[in-house]
């Protein structure tokens, strides 16, 4: 399908969020400084799992700067526990300890002082007695026979389990003429953003309202506080006219902003609780999946994918926030691009003493493409088959859409031959297999990858029910309101934070493109909470669908009603006015127009030409509602719950030292196809940043727990992040099939990258040791992890 010619979509017009980061007037928490404001710290469990047998803070009172500080003991009377999504009653979670620590860095007091440094002196004074007790870092450990139980009154370590049965599984396995099995292992590891998590709080006793800034992605939050704190949701202001500093899912804070807004209550004065890098990293929410899976693929002789068995055991840390419910992610694209006719998938969630798990980039889709891509690489070795051939045999042909896979959900376009067939284009695929073997008679070690993956968009949250049947959401809105002055001016209002992906420049170019001007012309704005706008800060890929449908729909308002006013003074029906190049006139083009800036003067300020059932102003509110949502899964789990499926291809090639276990890029070639691209660069953008991410996730980054439950990353020397040294330059190709839920075609894109590097890099290292007899089947592939596989694998 060819992209319709557009004026401002898919221009690379100027980013304009670019100004302000580069010139160094970004507003984050840090930033705000609000008179009198107060500063928060924790003191943190050295142990990963003791009872608290008694605190006492009477001397961290007395400390010079001090006003106040609390225990566990004073939010578990006062505050009602953290939400969690998972039907666990007798799993509380609240900011800091109250009967025990359940891992290493957890909370168990706070001090509030005049400044960070004399609320830090003082959690020296204060006085804890601990009873150590037996502590779990595995998860299948966790679940053995006697094994010490992280929450008593709940009696089991299993936070959750299910399975679901798609088609004729065992009918299909027995008809198989080869079955590839394996064990597969993803590690916990996080974005890590720069910015650590912040909250201001203060109590306005002006408007009896609790303001709130946070660099927070929660949806819902005034919700969230308003459950801890009971209080009025309605009386909780949370401002989104501040930065993130990165996100992606490791921004959730809620026992931070739970307990800094509880300060605020308390003390009656503004406070700050900006986490320091050790608390991040130990203590923070934005650890992600810790899975271990085991996959089972059956194929035909010919490589034809039959079924698909699945088990995968998730680490989800001490308490159960909204983690877990990353392992029904993936069932929205069980089967990834591939034609599998049936699936068996189950699953169990445990609790271990670490610091929770929680969403990150992707929302568990990037372990399951892992185990997808893992599996279709063991099925090419297994029958002789190249890994390029046996992908293209079984991807979903361009005619079948829209595709109903298993589960439930139904691609809605794609051309996935076509991407393939772009990528390889552009690695020059035969060069790189003639160089490949060249290098290895000369007795080197290269590796290309291949991994193709979805990356489902426009997130709804039909799949939480399937966890949680008493979690009840279909609906996932989101809102923007338009509004025209009368001068003509374009303001919009959307309801969240900057998070870095550049939204204000996709606003501003989709009201270009309905309305005629040019996007500097247009201003937008960042409402807070109580402005009445639907939102759901940026998860799931959905803004490039939701945020510009919404903002479409009320420009779109807009537009029908200033035609009902230039109709009205021009003598004619509505139907015969168009609008183009800033006028409203006749369709046929005779008589005189309206420009777009008398037509908003007469709406604020000339009653006597606006049609007599009208009311006076421009503004309008859309509320964009994802297509094809609003149900909840069917008795056998199925549902539809992504509206749009994004595609990529990528091929990393490398070459691996045998004796040192490094890993270097030769180069790296990504195809993708996200619809059409509001904004090129921002897709590219998004794009080399999630790949930069999956190299990480594939080659560096670990947070390791010893097996006492200390944790043993909490520096940037012992956690790893790839450098601009490690990523390599990037080669992409785009390949456009316009989505059909939205009208300009647009699908999201903000997670591919991330969702098909590591198996792609996985591919690549794999193929360039496979003369060793490697196979990998864990990440990340450290050298250490790359030797001791390379040792195996000559021992074998």
């Amino acid at each position: 399908m060819a992209n319709p010619p557009y004026k401002w979509i898919s221009q690379r017009v100027r980013v304009r969020e670019d100004r302000r980061f580069l010139t160094g007037q970004g507003r984050y928490v840090g930033d705000i400084r609000l008179a009198g404001m107060l500063e928060v710290a924790v003191l943190a469990s050295p142990y990963a799992h003791a009872l608290i047998k008694s605190i006492d803070v009477e001397d961290a009172i007395k400390q010079p700067g001090v006003v106040l500080a609390i225990t566990g003991a004073d939010l578990a009377r006062d505050t009602d526990p953290i939400p969690q999504f998972l039907d666990l009653p007798r799993v509380r979670w609240y900011s800091l300890a109250t009967d025990r620590v359940r891992f290493a860095g957890e909370g168990v007091a706070a001090v509030v002082a005049t400044s960070r440094a004399a609320a830090e002196d003082a959690l020296d004074f204060i006085k804890v007695e601990y009873e150590p007790l037996p502590a779990l870092a595995d998860p299948e450990a966790a679940m053995a026979p006697g094994a010490p139980v992280l929450h008593p009154d709940h009696g089991s370590n299993i936070a959750w389990q299910g399975a679901w049965t798609w088609g004729d599984v065992d009918g299909d396995f027995r008809r198989a003429d080869r079955v590839v099995k394996t064990r597969l292992r993803w590690s916990r590891h996080s974005g890590v953003p720069l910015e650590t998590f912040g909250t201001v709080a203060a109590w306005n006793s002006r408007l009896e309202l609790l303001d709130v800034w946070a660099s927070h992605q929660a949806p819902a939050l005034s919700a969230q506080i308003s459950t801890v704190l009971r209080f009025p949701s309605n009386r909780i202001r949370i401002h989104a006219d501040l930065d993130v500093g990165g996100s992606y899912g490791a921004k959730r804070g809620q026992k931070q902003i739970a307990l800094t807004t509880y300060l605020a209550m308390r003390t009656r004065r503004p406070l700050r609780y900006l986490e320091d890098r050790l608390e991040n990293m130990a203590a923070g929410d934005g650890h992600g999946p810790d899975r271990v899976f085991d996959a089972e693929l059956a194929l035909s002789r010919t490589g034809e994918c039959l079924s698909l068995r699945l088990h995968t055991v998730d680490d989800v840390g001490a308490y159960v926030g909204r983690g877990p419910l990353q392992i029904a992610k993936c069932i929205t694209a069980i089967v990834g691009p591939y034609r599998i006719g049936s699936v068996r998938y189950s699953g169990l969630a445990v609790m271990t003493n670490k610091t929770n798990q929680n969403p990150y980039r992707g929302f568990g889709q990037s372990p399951h493409n892992f185990v997808l891509e893992r599996l279709m690489d063991m099925a090419a070795t297994e029958l002789g088959l190249d890994r390029v051939e046996i992908r293209r045999r079984n991807l979903i042909p361009p005619e079948a859409f829209p595709y109903l896979i298993p589960s439930g959900s139904r691609y809605d376009s794609g051309d996935y031959p076509a991407v393939l067939d772009k990528a390889l284009a552009l690695a020059a695929y035969p060069n790189l297999l003639r160089f490949q073997a060249e290098a290895r008679s000369q007795g080197r070690c290269i590796g290309i990858g291949i991994a193709a993956c979805i990356e489902p968009s426009g997130a709804n949250t039909a799949f939480f029910a399937l966890m949680n049947p008493k979690h009840k959401t279909s609906l996932v809105p989101e809102g923007a309101r338009v509004g025209v002055d009368s001068r003509g001016k374009i303001t919009v209002a959307i309801g969240f934070a900057s998070t870095g992906q550049s939204h204000e420049t996709m606003v501003s170019q989709v009201i270009a493109e309905v309305m005629d001007i040019a996007p500097e012309e247009v201003a937008v704005i960042r409402a807070d909470s109580l402005a009445g706008i639907p939102s759901v800060p940026p998860t799931g890929s959905r803004m490039s669908l939701m945020l510009s449908g919404a903002v479409l729909g009320a420009a779109q308002k807009i537009l029908a009603k200033m035609k009902r006013i230039a109709a009205h003074n021009l003598g004619v029906d509505p139907e015969t006015v168009e609008y183009a190049g800033g006028v409203f006139r006749r369709k046929d083009g005779s008589g005189a127009g309206l420009a777009f800036a008398e037509v908003a003067l007469i709406a604020h300020t000339r009653k006597h030409q606006m049609p007599p059932d009208m009311e006076g102003g421009l503004s309008e509110l859309y509320v964009m509602e994802v297509p094809g949502g609003g149900h909840l899964p069917d008795v056998a789990g199925r549902m539809q719950s992504y509206p749009a499926y994004t595609f990529s291809v990528h091929i990393p090639v490398v070459e691996v030292n045998p004796r040192t276990g490094e890993v270097r890029f030769l180069d790296y070639f990504a195809a993708h196809d996200c619809g059409t691209p509001i904004h090129p660069d921002i897709v590219e953008g998004m794009v080399y940043g999630g790949i930069a991410q999956g190299i990480g996730a594939a080659l560096f980054e670990k947070f390791v727990y010893a097996e006492d439950g200390q944790f043993l990353s909490s520096t940037f020397m012992d956690y790893l992040l790839p450098s601009a040294n490690e990523i390599p330059p990037i080669k992409m190709v785009e390949h456009v099939t316009p989505g059909p839920h939205h009208p300009f075609g647009a699908k999201g894109t903000a997670e591919g990258g991330y969702l098909t590097a590591p198996a792609a890099v996985a591919s690549a290292v794999e193929d360039a040791l496979s003369p060793l007899g490697v196979r990998v089947t864990e990440l990340p592939m450290t050298p250490a992890l790359l030797l001791a596989l390379i040792g195996n694998g000559r021992r074998r």
